[in-house]
């Protein structure tokens, strides 16, 4: 992706500034989503077309990349790249910039525990996360491997 941009915000909003790309990756990251199904499941019920598109420019700007391009359509997975593994902060930030306007009662059972883990030890869900999809990254890239050799 060539962008002629010098301001370093004006280049990260311009990679990272609509709700999708964001939520794309919290979900890569967080919830460990991997496919376009897991995707347009989430609660947000982003539109097909919209998260083809999303997809498409998150892979151009080197932030996830597709699995297995030997992949049908229907088994194709995506994993973050490195580059994409820098937004968890940023990801985190902006939770905790909302999480106290938020009513607990709007919140299910796994938000509230996932609010109660990163308020208690933010730095350790973060790091905790980190680790818990570079495994998961790990495993989908051996399944590949495995599945290339056979």
């Amino acid at each position: 992706m060539n962008l002629n941009l010098t301001c370093a915000i004006a280049r990260s909003t311009h990679l990272l500034g609509d709700k999708w790309s964001l939520l794309i990756l919290r979900d890569m990251l967080l919830h460990k989503k991997s496919r376009f199904k897991e995707f347009i499941e989430s609660k947000e019920k982003i539109a097909t077309n919209i998260l083809t598109n999303r997809i498409k420019n998150l892979i151009d700007a080197d932030l996830i990349t597709l699995l297995d391009v030997n992949s049908t359509k229907k088994s194709r997975r995506y994993i973050v790249t490195d580059k994409g593994m820098l937004t968890l902060p940023i990801i985190m930030e902006l939770y905790m910039f909302s999480i106290s306007d938020i009513a607990e009662s709007d919140l299910n059972e796994q938000q509230l525990h996932i609010k109660q883990q990163i308020l208690s030890n933010r730095e350790l869900f973060e790091s905790t996360k980190r680790i818990d999809y570079l495994a998961f990254k790990k495993g989908l890239l051996s399944d590949v491997s495995e599945m290339q050799l056979a």
